[in-house]
C-alpha cells in the first residue's frame, strides 16, 4: 500500500511538471480582442439593440418570424444544438455510479433448481477532476453550438432583410427600365412620322429601333431577376410554393447602427463567442489528456445470493463484497503522452481559429463603416449629376424637335439620364443593405419578440 501511494505521488508530481508550462490560449484570445483599436467615427449613429429594428417596416417582421420558424438550415442548427446537449448529459453520466442487476437459473437432473441473483454498483472516483473536466468540455461544446445557432439565426435575419431590400430595388429598376422603353418607343414613333414626311433619315430610324429593342431585352432580363429574387426569399422563408410575394416598392428607413467600442462590440458577435468556447473546450480536453497519465481509482460493491426460487434470490441471505482497484499507466508505447501533445496542439489550432475570426470581424466592421461614407458620397454626387442630366435632356429634346440636334445625340443623353437613375437606385439599395451588414458585423442579434423562445 505504501508503495502504491508513493507511485501515485510521483506520477502526480510528474504530471504537474508537464502541465505547468502550458500556454493559456484563452487569456491570449481575450488579450487579442482587447487590443483592437477604436472604430472610425461615423455620424448619425442610432442606439439600436436588435438588427431587425434597423428597418422601419411592419411588412418585414412577419417575414422574419416565418423564416426563423421554417428555414431548414436554421432548424438543422437547432437540432445539432440538441445533439450537443444530449452528448453533454451522456458525458455527465460518467461521473455518477453505475448499477447493474442480473439473474441466472440452473436446473440439474435429480437435484433442486438453483437461481442466482446479483446486484453490483460501480463508481470511478474522480481523483484528479478528470471526469469533471470532460463534463466541463462538453458544456463548452454546448455553449459553442448555441453561439453558432445564434449566428445562423442572425445571419438568416440579415439575409431576409437584404433580399427584401433587393426586391424593392429591383422593382424600382424594372420601373426605370419600363420608363426607358416607353421613352424610346415614343422617340421611335416620332422618328417614323418625321421619316414619312421626309424630315428624317433611315439611319435615324434604325438607331431608334435598335435602342428600343435593346431596352426591351434588358427589361425582360430585369423582370427575370426580380422573379429569382422572390424565389430566393421564398427559399429563406422555407416555402415550397410558387406564390408571389406582395412587397411594397417604397424604400424604408434604415437606421445607422451604433458602433460601440471594439471591446463591447466584438464580444456581442456569436461567431467570436463560439470560437472562444472552442479554445476553452480544447484546453479542458488537454487537461483530461494529461490526467490520463495519473492513477485511477474505481470502487465496486456487489450483493449476491443463491436460492431455489427466483423470488428468494437476494432476499434470504445475500453475500456482499467490496472491491477497490487502483490502476496507473506504466508504459503504452508513448500513446498517452502523444495524445496529450495532440490535445495541446489542437488548443493552439483553436486559438488560431479564434484569431482568424477576430481579424475577419474587425475587417467586416471597418469595411462596412468605410462603405457607409463612400456610398453616401457617391449617392450625393449621382443625385447632383442626375439633376443636371434631366435639364440637359430637356434641352436636347427641344433642339431635336427644332432640327438643331442629331438623333444619336438625343438618344445618348436619354441613355445617360436613365443610367444615372438606375445608378442612384442601386446606390440607395447598397447603402441601406450595407447598414444591415454593419449591424450584423457589430453583433446585433434578433429581437426575441419575433424570434421566439431560444433553446437553453
Amino acid at each position: 500500500m505504501h508503495r502504491t501511494m508513493v507511485t501515485a505521488l510521483v506520477l502526480t508530481l510528474a504530471a504537474c511538471g508537464t502541465t505547468s508550462t502550458r500556454t493559456d490560449f484563452a487569456a491570449r484570445a481575450e488579450k487579442d480582442a482587447a487590443a483592437v483599436t477604436a472604430w472610425p467615427a461615423t455620424p448619425s449613429n442610432q442606439p439600436v439593440t436588435y438588427i431587425n429594428r434597423l428597418v422601419s417596416s411592419t411588412e418585414l417582421d412577419p417575414l422574419l418570424t416565418e423564416a426563423l420558424q421554417s428555414n431548414a438550415n436554421l432548424q438543422q442548427a437547432l437540432l445539432t444544438l440538441r445533439v450537443r446537449q444530449a452528448q453533454r448529459r451522456k458525458t455527465r453520466g460518467a461521473q455518477l455510479p453505475a448499477a447493474d442487476a442480473s439473474m441466472s437459473g440452473e436446473r440439474v437432473q435429480d437435484s433442486n433448481d438453483s437461481f442466482s441473483g446479483t446486484i453490483s454498483v460501480s463508481w470511478t472516483v474522480d481523483l484528479w477532476s478528470k471526469l469533471a473536466n470532460d463534463t466541463a468540455a462538453a458544456d463548452k461544446d454546448v455553449a459553442e453550438q448555441r453561439a453558432l445557432f445564434h449566428a445562423a439565426r442572425d445571419t438568416l435575419a440579415a439575409e431576409v432583410m437584404t433580399i427584401w431590400l433587393n426586391i424593392i430595388s429591383q422593382q424600382h429598376a424594372v420601373d426605370i427600365q419600363q420608363q426607358r422603353v416607353g421613352t424610346l418607343a415614343s422617340n421611335e414613333r416620332f422618328i417614323v412620322q418625321r421619316y414619312r414626311h421626309g424630315l428624317g433619315s433611315l439611319q435615324d430610324l434604325d438607331g431608334a429601333r435598335t435602342s428600343t429593342a435593346s431596352a426591351r431585352a434588358t427589361l425582360t432580363q430585369q423582370r427575370e431577376t426580380l422573379s429569382q429574387l422572390q424565389q430566393s426569399l421564398r427559399t429563406l422563408l422555407g416555402r415550397t410554393d410558387a406564390e408571389g410575394l406582395a412587397i411594397d416598392d417604397s424604400y424604408p428607413e434604415v437606421a445607422m447602427p451604433l458602433a460601440d467600442l471594439p471591446a463591447q462590440t466584438l464580444w456581442r458577435r456569436p461567431d467570436l463567442q463560439a470560437a472562444y468556447h472552442v479554445i476553452e473546450a480544447a484546453d479542458l480536453r488537454t487537461s483530461v489528456a494529461y490526467k490520463t497519465l495519473l492513477p485511477s481509482l474505481s470502487l465496486t460493491a456487489a450483493l449476491q445470493d443463491i436460492a431455489e426460487h427466483p423470488r428468494a434470490a437476494l432476499m434470504t441471505d445475500p453475500v456482499w463484497s467490496l472491491l477497490a482497484q487502483l490502476t496507473a499507466p506504466l508504459y503504452q508505447g508513448g500513446q498517452l503522452r502523444a495524445a496529450a501533445d495532440i490535445a495541446e496542439l489542437e488548443t493552439a489550432i483553436a486559438y488560431q481559429g479564434f484569431r482568424d475570426t477576430l481579424i475577419n470581424a474587425v475587417t467586416e466592421v471597418s469595411n462596412a463603416l468605410g462603405n457607409e461614407q463612400a456610398l453616401a458620397k457617391q449617392l450625393s454626387h449621382t443625385e447632383a449629376a442626375l439633376a443636371s442630366a434631366h435639364n440637359n435632356l430637356e434641352q436636347y429634346r427641344r433642339g431635336y424637335r427644332s432640327g438643331l440636334v442629331d438623333i444619336l445625340d438625343l438618344l445618348s443623353v436619354q441613355e445617360q439620364t436613365y443610367d444615372l437613375e438606375d445608378r442612384r437606385n442601386t446606390l440607395r439599395y447598397q447603402r441601406l443593405a450595407n447598414r444591415i451588414t454593419l449591424g450584423l458585423a457589430l453583433g446585433l442579434g434578433v429581437d426575441p419578440g419575433i424570434s421566439g423562445a431560444l433553446p437553453e
